[in-house]
């Protein structure tokens, strides 16, 4: 399946959430959901995010960016 860009996704080959960045040939962008060096994925191997994943994904997010906002320190 061809998801939009945006998308919050499970690739289930390298166990982990991921936004859809774009689709190149036969494979899709994918970057984490607290940032980081995306990664290429199956589309075979991609589904759509569950509601709890969206939940985890969503205080994954806020972690990273309250992080950022207070040069790193937890």
């Amino acid at each position: 399946m061809r998801y939009p860009v945006g998308a919050l996704v499970f690739d289930s080959q390298s166990k982990k959430l991921g936004y859809v960045m774009r689709h190149e040939g036969s494979h899709m962008q994918l970057r984490p959901v607290g940032g980081g060096r995306g990664w290429e994925a199956d589309p075979a191997c991609v589904r759509r995010a569950t509601d709890e994943e969206r939940r985890q994904a969503m205080e994954e997010r806020t972690s990273a960016l309250n992080s950022a906002s207070s040069g790193g320190i937890l």
